[in-house]
């Protein structure tokens, strides 16, 4: 059973949401996890270069694979991961969703589950809505979306920190200062487990 987890990480937020998730799904028996992210964009590219940051980042990245249509054909069970951008997914993991268009003509996604996992710079910067929105391409390509809910230890809480039904999160500040908090990224290992276990159920 395949588990495929794909996202985009300019700070590395995302990253360690992406590293957590994968810890999850690994925890469920029979389960692989597929590592996968999606290119920048051209607009993009000279902010990446003139981060030392973000250029960190990417070498850590370095060996994981771009994510193509065939990753996501074959896959039992898809985790998307995004920063926000004014509420919604950025434009590189758009840019994916839009370049499915033949899965969704083929049929090829319905029936598999789908979680998220988001990054914010504030804690009103989209924790929510980015998930929210994101739903909506993913009932359009007949996945069955997979949220996180309240029962997960560390969900209940007024922190400023993430853990939203709609999506694992944390925030970033507003300087990507921040680290994701033990609680943010155990939250998103309950949802890697939470899908894996879906998509089991799903394949039996």
């Amino acid at each position: 059973m395949k588990i495929l987890i794909v996202y985009y990480s300019m700070y590395g937020h995302v990253l360690r949401l992406a590293e957590a998730a994968a810890a999850g799904v690994q925890s469920v028996a029979g389960a692989e996890v597929i590592m996968r992210r999606v290119p920048d964009l051209p607009f993009n590219e000279d902010k990446v270069r003139g981060s030392k940051h973000a250029q960190e980042v990417l070498l850590q990245q370095q060996d994981i694979p771009l994510c193509t249509l065939d990753d996501l054909r074959s896959a039992d069970g898809v985790l998307f991961g995004t920063p926000t951008r004014f509420g919604n997914m950025c434009a590189q993991m758009k840019a994916l969703f839009d370049q499915m268009v033949e899965l969704w003509g083929q049929g090829a996604m319905e029936g598999k589950p789908a979680g998220l996992f988001v990054s914010t710079a504030t804690s009103h910067g989209g924790q929510e809505t980015t998930g929210y929105t994101m739903m909506a391409p993913l009932l359009h390509l007949g996945m069955i979306i997979v949220g996180v809910p309240y029962s997960t230890p560390g969900m209940l809480h007024t922190e400023g920190r993430g853990g939203t039904p709609y999506a694992a999160t944390t925030v970033a500040g507003g300087r990507n200062e921040l680290t994701p908090t033990p609680e943010d990224l155990e939250i998103a290992k309950a949802l890697g487990a939470r899908l894996a276990k879906i998509a089991a159920k799903l394949r039996s």
